[in-house]
């Protein structure tokens, strides 16, 4: 398998590149980034529209009964979601998903 492995690579990186390139420049990165970067200055000077963040932060925590909370990213059924995600709710304060920045709270019941 790994002899196969390194045959192909040549092979793939050849097709991958374009003719004459020896390899990713600087050049090309750097202006990958100025043309993202370009793009979210001109999204975030539209005020009428909220960002990701703000989003998110109308959502109200959700409530768990149990210490680990589940996130998959997505309403049942609907949209791709992203890697489960395993929350530890030990803290009072909630806790943030990583992926998505949903907030868990636990529900203490005395």
């Amino acid at each position: 398998m790994a002899t196969a492995t390194r045959r192909l690579l040549p092979v793939l990186l050849k097709t991958l590149a374009p003719a004459g390139a020896r390899g990713l420049s600087t050049e090309k990165a750097v202006g990958a980034a100025a043309v993202v970067g370009s793009h979210t200055a001109k999204w975030m000077q539209d005020t009428s529209k909220k960002s990701p963040m703000e989003l998110i932060n109308e959502v109200p925590p959700i409530k768990v009964d149990g210490r680990i909370a589940v996130c998959e990213g997505a309403a049942e059924g609907v949209g791709l979601g992203h890697p489960i995600e395993y929350i530890c709710l030990d803290l009072a304060a909630p806790n943030v998903c990583k992926y998505c920045g949903l907030r868990y709270v636990q529900v203490h019941h005395h």
